[in-house]
C-alpha cells in the first residue's frame, strides 16, 4: 500500500483523495462498472416512483420501445466500434520480417545498456526488471552520497544528503510494491508511475551544474552514473505502459463482447414482449413496471458503464504520463528532494 504522505508517489504528487484515486485507478474495472449500474438503477427506480405512472405513459404511447430501440441501436455501434479499435491496436503487432528483427535488436540493445549496470543479466519478468532498476539508483545514489562525503562544499553536502534520502525513501516503497505485482495487473504499472523519476533526473542534473567546479572526476563520474540509470527507468516504464494498454483494450474488448450479448437481449425481448399488463402490482410502494424496465435499462447500459471505466483509467494514466525523461509537465510532479535556495 503506497503512502499517501509520500509526495513522489502518484497520489502524493496530484494531492487527490483516496476515494478519487481509488475510482480513476486503483479500483477493479468491473466493480466500478457494477458501482455505476447499481447508481443508476436506484436512481431509475427512484425516478420512476416520483414521476408519472409509467404504465399509464406505456398505454399512451411507446417510451420505452423508443428508448430500448435505441439502446440496441448503441450497444451494437459501440461493440462494433471497439472491436475496430481493439483489431487496429493489434494490426500494430503484426509486420514484416525486416520489422521484427528491428524491434528485437533494438530491445536487446537496450536490454545490454541496462545490465551494463546490473552486472549480470536482467530479470525477464517486468516487474522484477522495474525492481532491479530501483534498487540500482537507490546503490547509485548511496555511493554517490559516499563519494561527496569528504567535499568541502557543504551546501552540496547538504544538498546530496536531501537528494539521496528523497531517492533511498522512494526506491523503498516502489520496492515493497514491485514485491507483490504481476504484469497484465494495474499494480505493475502504478509501482512505476509511483517512481518520480523525472523530476529525480533533473534534481541530480542541476545539483552536478551547480556545484561542477568543486567536483572531482571520481564525483563526476558518479553523478553521472546515477543519471544513466534514472534515464533508462524511462523507456521501461514507458514500454511497459504500452503493453499494459494493449492488455487493458484487449480486456476492454472481451469485457464489452461479454456485457454487450445480455444486454442486447435484455433490450430486444422489453422491446418485442413487454405490455402495459405485462407485470401488474407493486413491491415496496413502487409499481413493478418500474423495477422491471429499470432493471432491463440498466443490464442494456452495463457495456457503456464498462467502456466508461477503462477509458477512465487508461485515459488518466496518459494524462499524468505525458511526457518522457526530464520534462516536468505538472507543477504537482515537483517536490522538494532539494532546496535550492540553501
Amino acid at each position: 500500500m503506497e503512502n499517501p504522505l509520500s509526495t513522489d508517489t502518484l497520489r502524493g504528487r496530484t494531492g487527490e483523495s483516496r476515494i478519487a484515486h481509488w475510482l480513476l485507478l486503483d479500483s477493479n474495472r468491473w466493480l466500478l462498472a457494477g458501482l455505476l449500474s447499481a447508481a443508476t438503477f436506484v436512481a431509475l427506480v427512484g425516478l420512476g416512483a416520483l414521476a408519472l405512472p409509467l404504465r399509464e405513459m406505456m398505454a399512451n404511447g411507446s417510451p420505452v420501445d423508443t428508448v430500448f430501440q435505441a439502446l440496441i441501436a448503441g450497444i451494437l455501434t459501440g461493440v462494433t466500434l471497439v472491436v475496430s479499435i481493439n483489431q487496429l491496436v493489434l494490426s500494430q503487432e503484426l509486420g514484416r520480417l525486416g520489422d521484427q528483427q528491428a524491434w528485437m535488436n533494438e530491445a536487446m540493445e537496450y536490454r545490454r545498456s541496462v545490465e551494463e549496470l546490473f552486472g549480470t543479466v536482467g530479470p525477464p519478468d517486468p516487474s522484477q526488471f522495474l525492481q532491479a532498476l530501483v534498487q540500482t539508483s537507490a546503490g547509485r545514489a548511496e555511493a554517490l552520497q559516499e563519494a561527496v562525503a569528504d567535499n568541502p562544499d557543504e551546501t552540496l553536502r547538504s544538498r546530496t544528503d536531501r537528494l539521496v534520502e528523497n531517492v533511498r525513501r522512494n526506491s523503498e516503497e516502489i520496492d515493497s510494491q514491485l514485491e507483490t505485482s504481476e504484469f497484465g495487473e494495474f499494480g505493475v504499472l502504478r509501482s512505476g508511475l509511483n517512481y518520480n523519476y523525472s523530476w529525480k533526473i533533473y534534481a541530480v542534473r542541476r545539483l552536478r551544474h551547480e556545484h561542477e567546479d568543486s567536483l572531482g572526476d571520481d564525483e563526476l563520474e558518479t553523478f553521472d552514473e546515477l543519471i544513466d540509470v534514472l534515464g533508462l527507468f524511462g523507456p521501461a516504464l514507458e514500454h511497459f505502459k504500452s503493453l499494459y494498454f494493449q492488455w487493458e483494450l484487449v480486456h476492454l474488448t472481451r469485457s464489452i463482447l461479454y456485457a454487450g450479448l445480455p444486454g442486447v437481449v435484455v433490450a430486444t425481448a422489453t422491446v418485442l414482449y413487454l405490455e402495459p399488463d405485462s407485470v401488474p402490482g407493486t413491491i415496496l410502494g413502487v409499481d413493478n413496471m418500474v423495477w422491471v424496465v429499470s432493471a432491463s435499462t440498466t443490464i442494456t447500459l452495463v457495456p457503456f458503464f464498462l467502456l466508461a471505466a477503462y477509458v477512465l483509467r487508461i485515459a488518466t494514466i496518459s494524462k499524468r504520463t505525458g511526457s518522457l525523461g526530464p520534462f516536468i509537465l505538472r507543477q504537482a510532479e515537483r517536490t522538494d528532494a532539494i532546496d535550492w535556495e540553501k
